[in-house]
């Protein structure tokens, strides 16, 4: 999953859930952006991402894998 899929099934997930949802693309160096959903917030690239940095992120969020 790239980060550009990741930020649009985040937006997905806040939308089901009613949560507040931001993206803010200028907030990370270089290729990176700020994802918030809900209260909290993770730094997301846009490259390919792993299986540890995509649980990292998810974790981050306080998403389950599993709902996500």
């Amino acid at each position: 999953m790239s980060g550009t899929e990741f930020v649009r099934r985040a937006k997905r997930y806040a939308r089901k859930l009613g949560l507040p949802f931001r993206f803010d693309p200028g907030a990370g160096k270089g290729s990176h952006g700020r994802l918030h959903v809900g209260g909290r917030f993770t730094t997301v690239p846009r490259k390919e991402l792993g299986k540890g940095l995509l649980a990292a992120m998810l974790k981050d969020l306080g998403i389950d894998g599993e709902a996500f």
